[in-house]
């Protein structure tokens, strides 16, 4: 592919400074550009970085200027990258049309758009939405609707009645719909309780590899337009979660707790079940939230207490052997041994 820097700019709506039909062939980090790619700088350290590598031409804030590069200047790079790494590595494009090896229950409605890759299973009445593809290897169970656009990646499985909006992606190994974890002790065994509600997923949802959505109890887990979900995360029965979270890498969250919109959840956070955490709200890494939190709040530590009072104990502990050297020593003064 190539553009020049002024179709670049259009693009992500920047000026240019310099050669404005400079061509463009590529995107690439400063330390391997080479002449022909766009690199990216969004402070001071990373643009002298830019400015020094081969590449042609930089993409930095509105208060950058060069005598050695082509600029696109934009009001937020990071945005800006997102945009230009979008357009040199474009997702790849699925042809429509069913593969021979795919399993189509007769029930199923599936728009003549869509993709339905190798291996494939897909249910009874369940509809899949214009441009939906189906990569490979993925199970759609009964009663279950794919939005537009909404990409399987290979050996996903969503159980029956799962629901999922427009421009979802869930990537390799995630299971949608199983059954939540709930038994009830009776007399000497755990007796398992039915688990006969479903999965609701918003639009523009993106879920990563070898996660688990847990079907509700009674009722629906819901996932909220917008929101992203990392790798490795586990939510329990029931859940509900806002618009446009973040949730990262090998969290947890469990049942019937509600989170609010415009979370974010470091990696390795656990939420315990029947919590309300507000909108807005970020809790650091390894936490452990037992507590429900109000909007705005950032909570850290396990058990995760507020931000401030969090860092005060953490200072508490690191001056703790010191404490304890100086009691020593005043015992030893006092009582003579």
């Amino acid at each position: 592919m190539t553009l020049t820097t002024a179709e670049i700019a259009k693009h992500l709506a920047g000026e240019v400074l310099g050669d404005a039909s400079a061509a463009l062939t590529g995107f690439a980090a400063a330390d391997v550009a080479k002449p022909g790619d766009l690199t990216f700088a969004e402070n001071a350290d990373y643009f002298a970085a830019a400015e020094a590598s081969a590449a042609t031409a930089i993409i930095c804030g509105k208060d950058f200027t060069s005598d050695k590069k082509i600029l696109i200047r934009v009001a937020n790079p990071r945005v800006a990258f997102a945009k230009a790494l979008a357009i040199f590595f474009p997702d790849p494009k699925f042809a429509p049309g069913i593969h021979p090896s795919a399993v189509i229950a007769k029930s199923a409605q599936i728009d003549a758009t869509a993709h339905v890759g190798p291996h494939c299973t897909i249910g009874e009445r369940v509809k899949i939405g214009a441009n939906a593809v189906l990569q490979s290897g993925n199970f759609v169970g009964d009663d279950s609707a794919l939005g537009d656009e909404t990409n399987l990646f290979p050996n996903v499985t969503i159980y029956s009645r799962s629901q999922i909006g427009k421009c979802v992606r869930i990537h390799s190994g995630t299971v949608i719909g199983a059954d939540g974890f709930g038994y009830v002790l009776d007399a000497s065994f755990h007796r398992k309780v039915p688990q006969v509600g479903n999965v609701v997923i918003g639009d523009d949802v993106e879920i990563g590899s070898n996660c688990s959505v847990d079907r509700g109890a009674l009722g629906a887990t819901v996932i909220g337009t917008g929101t992203k979900i990392d790798n490795l995360v586990q939510i329990a029965h029931n859940v509900e979660i806002g618009e446009h979270t973040i949730i990262c890498a090998q969290g947890g969250i469990a049942g019937s707790a509600k989170i609010g919109s415009y979370c974010v959840f470091a990696g390795q956070v656990g939420i315990a079940g029947h919590l309300k955490i507000g909108n807005q709200v970020t809790v650091g890494s390894k936490s452990g939230v037992m507590h429900n939190i109000p909007d705005g709040e950032m909570w850290l530590g396990a058990p995760a207490l507020p931000d401030k009072q969090a860092k005060r104990i953490m200072i508490a502990l690191q001056r703790l052997p010191d404490l304890l050297k100086k009691v020593a020593e005043w015992e030893k003064k006092l009582t003579g041994n």
